[in-house]
């Protein structure tokens, strides 16, 4: 263990300063023992206690830097967007539901959820939204939500009773503490706007909402909710940060296991992954082949045996039609 790059870390400082003064004692024993042979039964004793308080201060250290391995590859926090797709106002009021249905599984969970950004349509659906999501385990489990979400039902618009199918693509996108990207400022431009919606005159009066587009890339990033343009401009910033780290290591594909991408997709938000089919009161999970029952239950935020059951592949019978 590199003693001097534990001590730049607050929290295992002080144990690194142990460590440290344990192997002080433990050279001093060594040059008693190689000075008075007739104190080798004290220096035996002696070191194996030092041994032993070595080891227990060193499990202590791993533990911490296994929790940071962890995080690393699991973060705590994640940014989702939710997006309209095919099927007009219908498509948009789904978006919404599917936001509505992450939104009830993170008060379920115990996460903190914020809105980043919401465009509306006229029946207040989502064209598009970006929330913030912190809390234990909450990129773990929702990993596997990216991809393209259809609906099967009836709208409430429809005159003939026939059933409608529509879809709305959701992004999940971790917030990792150690980022390897840098953008160039030059790849960027930023535009200001008044921000909409909840937050007094202020909000409406003044430019606070922030849009940055990667030029190089063509990502387009939105922070609208805070309170002043520096917290938006920096919202958005780490949002688009996030975007191109993933950008970046999606390139590297054979650090996926390819039989769990079989079994649970690419990741990719293009791909079909789940249909909720209204009608038939069933949600199918195309990429496990497994379904479940009770959509007023789930799209309350239900969701729990579906995250769990795409997290260990249980694989059924699929019958989506």
């Amino acid at each position: 263990m590199d003693i001097d790059e534990l001590k730049k870390d607050h929290r295992t400082n002080y144990l690194a300063t142990m460590l440290e003064k344990l192997l002080r004692e433990e050279v001093e024993v060594r040059e008693m023992l190689a000075g008075d042979d007739t104190l080798h039964e004290l220096a035996a004793k002696e070191l194996k206690t030092i041994q032993e308080e070595k080891e227990r201060l060193e499990a202590q250290v791993q533990e911490i830097l296994d929790k940071d391995k962890e995080e690393e590859e699991f973060p705590n926090e994640i940014v989702l967007e939710v997006r309209a797709g095919a099927g007009g106002d219908e498509a948009s009021l789904f978006a919404w539901e599917l936001a509505h249905m992450y939104e009830k599984f993170s008060e379920i969970e115990g996460w903190q959820w914020r809105v980043n950004y919401e465009s509306k349509s006229d029946l207040n659906g989502y064209k598009e939204a970006s929330f913030e999501i912190k809390g234990k385990n909450v990129f773990k489990k929702m990993r596997y939500e990216t991809g393209v979400h259809r609906v099967q039902r009836i709208p409430a618009t429809e005159k003939n009773g026939r059933v409608h199918t529509s879809t709305a693509s959701v992004a999940v996108l971790p917030i990792k503490k150690k980022i390897t990207f840098k953008i160039n400022p030059s790849e960027f431009e930023m535009e200001y706007s008044r921000s909409g919606g909840k937050g007094g005159q202020n909000v409406n009066k003044v430019e606070t909402a922030v849009r940055i587009i990667h030029k190089p890339t063509g990502l387009d990033v939105r922070s609208t909710n805070e309170r002043s343009q520096l917290a938006n401009r920096e919202k958005a910033m780490m949002i688009l940060t996030a975007k191109l780290q993933q950008l970046e290591e999606e390139k590297d594909a054979e650090k996926y296991d390819s039989e769990r991408k079989n079994q649970i997709g690419t990741g990719d938000r293009s791909e079909k992954i789940r249909t909720y089919n209204f009608p038939q009161d069933r949600v199918t999970d195309h990429r496990i082949k497994k379904s479940w029952h009770n959509l007023p239950k789930i799209m309350e935020g239900g969701i729990g045996e579906i995250i769990t059951d795409i997290d260990s592949g249980v694989v059924g019978d699929e019958k989506e039609e």
